[in-house]
């Protein structure tokens, strides 16, 4: 074996990756890094669990592909909502995060971000999601108002009620009625079928996220539904997605849609199906893969809808 030179020696001192670890970055920057991990902007899934559904019902309200604005503005609201819905969950939740494995690493909990940053930076995501708002109907806009409510009020259910699920369910299918009333100037009883369906598979999914918290939840007073299910809970998913799928059905009869949205909702229901094989035994790891593999399912019920709608005779 030969040994290096003083040339590499010297390489090694003038290389990149060798200045960054010693200089530090801009404060800016610094600080930039940390919103974007504060905001979720590093773990899409989210944004991706509050966009499914808000299409599902922009292409049913408007009998196939919206107008490009209004799909604008409602696929960006859902960037800003969810990424505000984050941080005001981190800032009511600066009392548990530090003591449960999966969030003690996040900027409020980690001491990285302040409180009043957090503040600061969900005001201005409001902010940003209320000129878009402003840009359509008087109805929308109104409903805009409990939208607000939901997203502020959901982080502080988990200490007085098992069911944060079920409120967060409402919080990220309020999209749906909005987005009937920006396209239609009415919210039918189809947006509110829809609404039910999402309620009921947000619950279920956000189930497999409590199943990975439940212990630190249990030791800390947290609460939510995979505590209150406890032994059943697995039955209570299954229940749970069953609904879910025959609200769905509801949603394409009255609907009137065609065999591509039934072959979409095939493939959701057997999506869900191997999420139950692979969380079969509540381990931290699969229940968390089960809640990411949801991304999918909703994906499989829009391309049912968006295909079925695009070849209506």
């Amino acid at each position: 074996m030969v040994a290096p030179g003083p040339g590499c020696y010297a390489f090694a001192m003038s290389s990149p990756s060798f200045r960054t670890a010693a200089t530090p970055p801009p404060y800016w920057r610094d600080r930039l890094a940390q919103y974007w991990k504060l905001v979720r902007g590093d773990r899409p899934i989210g944004t991706l669990l509050l966009l499914w559904p808000t299409w599902w019902a922009l292409w049913l309200a408007a009998d196939g592909v919206p107008a490009p604005w209004t799909l604008f503005v409602f696929s960006a609201g859902v960037w800003l909502t969810r990424s505000a819905g984050c941080v005001i969950n981190d800032y009511a939740d600066r009392w548990l995060d530090p003591h449960v494995e999966r969030t003690r690493a996040r900027p409020l909990a980690a001491g990285t971000v302040s409180g009043r940053e957090a503040l600061a930076v969900f005001a201005v995501l409001m902010l940003v999601a209320l000129a878009l708002v402003l840009t359509l109907n008087g109805l929308t806009i109104a409903l805009s108002v409990p939208a607000l409510f939901l997203a502020a009020s959901y982080p502080y259910l988990k200490r007085y009620t098992y069911l944060p699920q079920v409120y967060l369910g409402m919080a990220f299918g309020w999209g749906i009625p909005m987005a009937f009333a920006a396209v239609r100037g009415e919210v039918p009883a189809l947006a509110w079928l829809l609404y039910a369906a999402n309620i009921l598979w947000a619950t279920a999914y956000d189930t497999w996220y409590a199943m990975v918290d439940r212990d630190d939840d249990i030791k800390m007073g947290a609460k939510s539904t995979a505590i209150l299910f406890g032994e059943l809970d697995l039955l209570a998913q299954g229940i749970l997605y069953a609904l879910t799928f025959t609200a769905l059905a509801l949603v394409g009869l009255r609907a009137q849609l065609n065999l591509y949205f039934w072959l979409g909702l095939a493939t959701a229901i057997a999506l869900v199906g191997y999420e139950f094989a692979i969380a079969r035994r509540r381990e931290r790891a699969p229940c968390f893969r089960a809640f990411l593999h949801n991304n999918w399912v909703g994906l499989a019920v829009f391309v049912g809808i968006a295909v079925a709608l695009a070849t209506r005779v």
